[in-house]
């Protein structure tokens, strides 16, 4: 970079540049190197949520990202790929989550007002949503590889958009799709906010075991990863999800104490 130059640029409103945008609450905000060319490996998006809205499972190919919680609260959750964990980390204003580099994760609000500022150490982040896996993946290619109904595959997911970014949709309107009562699994971090509450103990051991563990309850739909990457500058199109198959669950102290989440199951649910 060449600091004499008359076209260096030091300051950018980063609200000029929106990402995503689902309604006036729900959007994202993004800040690289194309926007402000004096920035080296960082780069972040300005995250706006309401209550159980979510930053759709995906990862990121070129760069770690610390979620930072500047107001309202939410779950980080994530997928540990050297342990086989499946993570769950509520924060609330002050608090971080770290994301590694290429690791499965996703963020639902679990309040109105959530505002979230994540950080990459890279100048333009990269990113492979669960959309797209799960739009661009044939529906035979899921059903042969897990045994599946194919017409049903191609009936559930249909009305996925690639470029989700934030779920549900704004046009999803079959509330109980996405938060009946045969999806109350166990990760579901929408319905821990009753349960789950981070609270400050800064002296807290920050690498504690974890003291909660479950079973997870497997799903039918798997998904895999595309050939192709793509960038968070690409055109965005205008779900609720988890993923629980063969992973188990740990939600941990650190750096704050979270308490034991309890569940309720209908009566036709083990």
């Amino acid at each position: 970079m060449d600091y004499t130059s008359p076209n260096t640029e030091f300051t950018f409103d980063v609200n000029t540049n929106t990402l995503f945008k689902k309604d006036a609450n729900n959007f994202i905000n993004l800040l690289s190197f194309k926007q402000l060319n004096t920035l080296e490996n960082i780069s972040l998006l300005d995250i706006f949520l309401s209550k159980s809205n979510v930053v759709e499972p995906h990862y990121h190919q070129n760069a770690a990202e610390l979620v930072y919680c500047i107001c309202g609260s939410a779950v980080v959750s994530l997928i540990n790929p050297f342990t086989n964990e499946l993570l769950h980390f509520p924060i609330c204003p002050g608090q971080v989550a770290n994301v590694p580099q290429g690791w499965w994760h996703y963020e639902i609000a679990t309040v109105d007002n959530t505002h979230l500022l994540a950080i990459f150490d890279a100048p333009i982040p990269e990113v492979i949503l669960g959309s797209d896996i799960l739009s661009k993946t044939p529906a035979n290619v899921l059903a042969h590889t897990y045994c599946l109904n194919e017409a049903k595959v191609k009936e559930a997911l249909a009305p996925i958009k690639p470029g989700t970014f934030i779920g549900p949709p704004a046009d999803c309107c079959e509330e109980d799709k996405v938060m009946g009562s045969t999806n109350m699994a166990p990760n579901m971090a929408p319905n821990m906010q009753a349960n789950v509450k981070p609270n400050m103990h800064p002296n807290m051991q920050p690498n504690m075991n974890p003291y909660a563990h479950m079973q997870a309850q497997p799903i039918p739909i798997s998904s895999q990863m595309p050939p192709a990457t793509q960038a968070f500058n690409y055109q965005p199109y205008p779900m609720q999800g988890y993923y629980t198959q063969g992973y188990d669950q740990h939600y941990r102290q650190q750096p704050y104490v979270q308490q034991q989440p309890h569940y309720q199951y209908p009566n036709n649910q083990e």
